[in-house]
């Protein structure tokens, strides 16, 4: 631990003195944890701090936590009031999983009042499981001389540095849930001959990273349902959900755009809501336990009978919740976004879609690409609503033909006074016959051009 021998007492035992001879602690930027002072026979001495500091987590990507092959480096920080005997002193890292719950009371068979059977209360059975991920050890006092069983260390203040490397193994993120936990801390044991062992630990915080630009969460996700609503045989009719999400994946803090469609053919009066909901599920022993909480929500306006609404990108903010975690055995934190409509009276309608919250941003082509694919395509599905059923046909000639070009194009055939007995027909069809007569043919040259000076004179304003 680099101390240095200084010279023997009287009873035989090495004297050291401290490694570093500054005026106080070294300042630190990283987690820190202290023990108060602790008093103990030897020496005349006892410890009037023991403290642990781990370096700036600032050159890890803004103190985002430790993540798997990750070097951890600090100090154990020591200050005596006087010399004082040690046996050793160590440095443990350790992380495991953690899952712990009690059953609902045993019963066991019994007579109860009027002779009816009832289940007698028993044990509460307790289930627990453990999975370690991280077991590490280091001495960071040499070990006494042949013969000795301690050493002693001189008052004042003595840093042992200390680093250690994380394992290259996929690590669980840390998490502190409702039925168990997943926990990382490095902590230092000051062993001393003839009194309790004084200990200082700080938490170590681990992140397993998700980037949600991989492929499987940049796939979006559609959910539609229907419900009818009503009382026994008597219904009012059908309530219909339509939602849709442009990806699986998000981060903490991003906003998500919430597409859906909401129609109406109820008596009643409804209100659309969406939700993130944590769903965190523990196992041991064979068994599961289910723990969910919401964590957070938007509300949409009322849709009266026979309307409908339409979310074109609502957004829903993800807070600060913690990723989601699909790796560990017996613990797994789970996210859905729930898209739902209250219904007086009536069950609610709920679609879910599966989300993942993980802690490398999207910043891809592909996905910029798919939002606008899924806004264009969002934007554009009210071409639908206006193209009619049945197209009108398309004009007759005779109506768009003005009167001063069918007289251009249609000679005139004025009936002889009283020539109705000269012609094979009425005079109405004669007329008929002529008055729709088809298109003249395209011709680039005028047949009837306008009598126009071929020079005009041109005046300018100066």
């Amino acid at each position: 631990a680099g101390l240095s021998a200084a010279g023997a007492g009287g009873d035989g035992r090495v004297l050291k003195q401290p490694s570093t001879a500054a005026a106080g602690f070294p300042r630190s930027r990283g987690a820190m944890a202290a023990a108060g002072p602790g008093q103990g026979p030897g020496a005349g001495g006892w410890v009037k701090t023991l403290a642990l500091v781990l370096e700036d987590e600032a050159r890890r990507g803004g103190g985002s936590g430790y993540c798997s092959g990750d070097t951890v480096s600090g100090q154990v920080l020591l200050e005596l009031a006087g010399p004082l005997p040690l046996r050793g002193l160590r440095l443990e890292a350790a992380g495991r999983a953690r899952v712990a719950w009690s059953e609902s009371s045993g019963a066991g068979p019994g007579a109860g009042t009027w002779g009816v059977a009832v289940r007698a209360p028993g044990p509460r059975p307790r289930r627990e499981a453990e999975v370690r991920y991280l077991d590490i050890r280091q001495s960071l006092l040499r070990d006494p001389p042949e013969g000795e069983e301690s050493l002693i260390l001189l008052d004042g203040r003595h840093e042992f540095p200390f680093s250690f490397q994380l394992p290259q193994e996929p690590l669980v993120t840390s998490f502190t849930g409702k039925y168990g936990s997943i926990q990382y801390y490095v902590k230092a044991v000051l062993e001393r001959p003839a009194a309790p062992d004084q200990s200082v630990q700080t938490e170590l915080q681990v992140i397993s990273h998700i980037d949600v630009s991989s492929p499987a969460l940049l796939t979006p996700v559609l959910r539609s349902q229907e419900k009818m609503v009503g009382c026994w045989f008597f219904t009012s009719g059908p309530v219909s959900l339509s939602a849709k999400i442009e990806r699986k994946g998000y981060c903490n803090g991003e906003a998500i755009p919430i597409y859906a469609e909401i129609e109406n053919c109820s008596s009643r009066l409804i209100v659309p809501k969406a939700a993130i909901f944590q769903t965190q599920t523990y196992l041991a022993s064979g068994k599961t336990k289910t723990f969910r909480q919401m964590v957070a929500n938007v509300r949409g306006n009322h849709i009266a009978s026979g309307s409908t609404d339409t979310w074109n990108g609502k957004t829903l903010k993800i807070p600060p919740v913690s990723p989601s975690i699909l790796d560990c055995c017996i613990i797994r934190v789970e996210y859905s976004l729930a898209v739902y409509i209250h219904i007086p009276g009536a069950k609610k309608l709920m679609i879910e879609m599966p989300l993942v919250i993980g802690t490398i941003p999207c910043i891809g082509f592909s996905s910029r690409n798919s939002s606008i694919t899924s806004q264009f395509s969002m934007d554009m599905s009210w071409l639908a609503l206006t193209m009619p059923e049945h197209p009108e046909a398309p004009p007759n000639y005779a109506d768009v033909v003005s009167e001063e070009e069918f007289s251009r194009h249609v000679p005139a055939y004025p009936p002889p006074i009283d020539c109705e007995e000269q012609l094979c027909c009425p005079v109405f069809a004669y007329i008929q016959e002529f008055r729709f007569q088809p298109p003249p043919l395209y011709s680039e040259i005028d047949p009837h051009p306008t009598d126009v000076e071929e020079i005009q004179p041109v005046s300018f304003m100066l």
